[in-house]
């Protein structure tokens, strides 16, 4: 099992750890609840070091993001981040990723963990098919870079002490690479998993211990808390973002997802599947990915059945819990498109029982 450099600092701040993606990670502290309202109501730091990290170099670099990607790469300008995932060829989802432009011919993927070496392969086999040579124009440094993500609504203002460069004004889903903490070449992009605002940090493994003592040194007047993965997971679902491996798999489309606004049909843009994707979109979806309440008592979880009134099974529950923020059971399915209008009532099968909820658009929480 492979763990982060930050493991001994987790363990000595009396962290319950376990496996995950291969990695053995914090799965909480003080608690669930009460790090997920640390990270809504001022800051919180997850280690997300576990993340992949695939350099893409070249005068063919910016073609083959394009091809490999499904959101228009070409609207991207030098230090903006970009929300997208990979076309399978096959109508589904290799990965979803975030996408840095440094320049034309330098960019940066971030990839999820438990998908590393599926999305090296794959990236590996289509560089081969356009051109670029594997170690040389794209390179896997996942295991030589780590990761912080500072969340929360101070979380920017407690990271403006550690470096020179205005960063509490930077706009959303954008990058900067400067000194922090006393460490050259970090990168600091305003992304983040959670909806609170904040910021991610990436810095070679060797700095791990000196930027986390000096993150929390700038974040003690916040009362600052590391937060683990289980908190990291009831954030992002009241957002109603997508969970790889969940939410979106090799057998979801993007447009099923709901995630259309990162997939650009336009002329311009060629990537792979899209032209499955419009013909999915002209012949009409299937099946929606919604958020859903519950009306009755009780937590849905993946693989739960959700029925119509009538008692016809009509999808599947993806991702759900007991919202920390709301004080309600959520929770994320795909429900046959002729049931997905919004507000209509539908039924989770829970321990043989039928429980009442509604469809909901998303966000669940909105601050």
């Amino acid at each position: 099992m492979k763990h982060t450099a930050f493991k001994e600092l987790h363990e000595k701040a009396g962290a319950k750890m376990v496996e995950f993606a291969g990695f053995y990670m914090p799965i909480q502290y003080e608690g669930l609840i009460r790090e997920h309202l640390a990270v809504r109501e001022s800051v919180g730091v997850f280690d997300v070091s576990h993340m992949g990290e695939v350099w893409v170099y070249g005068p063919k670099a910016e073609e083959f993001v394009q091809w490999v990607t499904s959101n228009d790469v070409k609207a991207l300008f030098d230090g903006k981040v970009q929300y997208s995932c990979f076309p399978n060829g096959k109508g589904g989802i290799v990965d979803d990723l975030l996408v840095y432009r440094f320049n034309q011919e330098k960019y940066l993927l971030v990839i999820n963990a438990a998908n590393i070496e599926k999305d090296w392969n794959w990236l590996v086999d289509k560089a081969k098919e356009r051109g670029l040579e594997p170690g040389k124009d794209i390179v896997n440094v996942s295991d030589d870079i780590s990761q912080l993500a500072i969340q929360g609504p101070n979380a920017l203002k407690a990271m403006q002490k550690l470096t020179d460069e205005a960063v509490v004004d930077m706009e959303y889903y954008t990058f900067k690479v400067l000194n922090f903490g006393g460490v050259n070449d970090v990168i600091f992009s305003t992304t983040g998993y959670t909806g609170a605002g904040g910021c991610e940090i990436y810095f070679e493994n060797q700095h791990a211990e000196k930027i986390w003592k000096r993150v929390f040194e700038a974040g003690e007047e916040f009362d600052i808390k590391p937060i683990g993965l289980g908190a990291r997971d009831t954030l992002r679902l009241e957002m109603g973002f997508c969970l790889y491996g969940n939410d979106i798999t090799d057998s979801t489309s993007p447009l099923e997802a709901g995630l259309g606004w990162i997939t650009k049909l336009n002329d311009n843009n060629n990537f792979i599947d899209k032209d499955f994707l419009l013909k999915q979109k002209e012949e009409g979806l299937k099946r929606r990915l919604r958020g859903f309440e519950m009306i009755d008592k009780g937590i849905p979880r993946p693989h739960y059945e959700i029925l119509s009134k009538d008692g016809n099974l009509i999808g599947e529950v993806t991702s759900g819990t007991m919202s920390p923020s709301l004080g309600k059971a959520i929770g994320m399915g795909y429900v046959s498109s002729e049931f997905a209008g919004f507000d209509n009532d539908i039924f989770i099968r829970i321990r043989n029982k039928l429980l009442k909820a509604k469809i909901v658009k998303i966000p669940f929480y909105k601050s």
